[in-house]
């Protein structure tokens, strides 16, 4: 059996600079992963099969357009036995489902020999990026992914409503498409550098998401009084996350969010921490 780690991908900015002829649109975007995710095993066997466990697997397709069973099918092998067990909400802006597809192809190479395949991107724009599973920039439509290095670790707390949003209808409800792109990043010298960058970028599907699903704001009002020196929402929400200045200032916050909002899914991580 080969095992593989799905962590939850973070979009520290998310600048929206251009739409295709083909309506795909082009991205600018610091991603970086948390140290909480879902978790993928594979076992050999003459039959593609998927169980999906866990403590929020209830809900999530396990048919074959599960988009775990397309990235196995998207491997040329002909059966495996996947287990998902699935620690992420769906539909958050986390990359549940693009990091599990990524962790699925990571597990067959190691299970079955096989290389990657090339046309990953087939699966969508996350999923090249959710490979690496590494701090990067992702840019185009998601096929340019250059690493980060030398990110800081960052102490965040992430909190989704309990709200799912569709990433389509968040672009169709975006005021522009071609916004600038993000600046340089640099080397930051730590965690307060990096949020004093981050503080000169966007996350250009925020406002378009709050029109959908004003809770967002409320998460964002709730990260900042609950002592965050910075919160922003993640790729097409609703998940928002929150940096705080140490590991006990995240774990203390987290504790009262959860406590004042029993319907929110809230968890403690670090980001960039690889």
């Amino acid at each position: 059996m080969a095992r593989a780690f799905a962590p939850a991908k973070i979009n520290l900015t998310l600048h929206v600079t251009g739409q295709r002829a083909d309506g795909f649109h082009l991205l600018d975007s610091l991603v970086v992963f948390a140290e909480i995710g879902d978790q993928v095993s594979v076992s050999r066997l003459d039959r593609m099969r998927l169980q999906v466990t866990g403590p929020l697997a209830a809900g999530v397709p396990d048919g074959a357009d599960n988009l775990v069973l397309r990235a196995a099918r998207l491997t040329g092998v002909a059966g495996a036995d996947i287990i998902l067990e699935k620690h992420l909400p769906m539909a958050a802006g986390i990359g549940g489902g693009s990091s599990d597809a990524a962790a699925v192809i990571r597990a067959m190479v190691q299970s079955h020999g096989i290389p990657i395949p090339d046309n990953v991107l087939d699966l969508g724009a996350d999923v090249p990026v959710c490979l690496m599973a590494k701090s990067a920039r992702m840019s185009g439509i998601g096929e340019t992914v250059v690493a980060v290095d030398q990110m800081p670790t960052l102490h965040a707390v992430l909190v989704n409503p309990g709200i799912a949003i569709s990433t389509p209808k968040v672009f169709h409800a975006l005021d522009r498409r071609d916004g600038a792109a993000m600046d340089d990043i640099p080397k930051f010298a730590d965690a307060m550098d990096c949020v004093q960058w981050l503080r000169r970028q966007r996350n250009d599907l925020q406002p378009a998401a709050i029109k959908l699903a004003p809770a967002i704001s409320d998460v964002l009002t709730a990260l900042g009084q609950s002592g965050a020196i910075f919160a922003r929402m993640s790729g097409s929400g609703a998940t928002c996350f929150g940096l705080y200045e140490s590991e006990i200032a995240a774990r203390s916050a987290a504790r009262t969010l959860s406590t004042d909002n029993t319907g929110w899914w809230v968890q403690s991580t670090s980001l960039a921490a690889n």
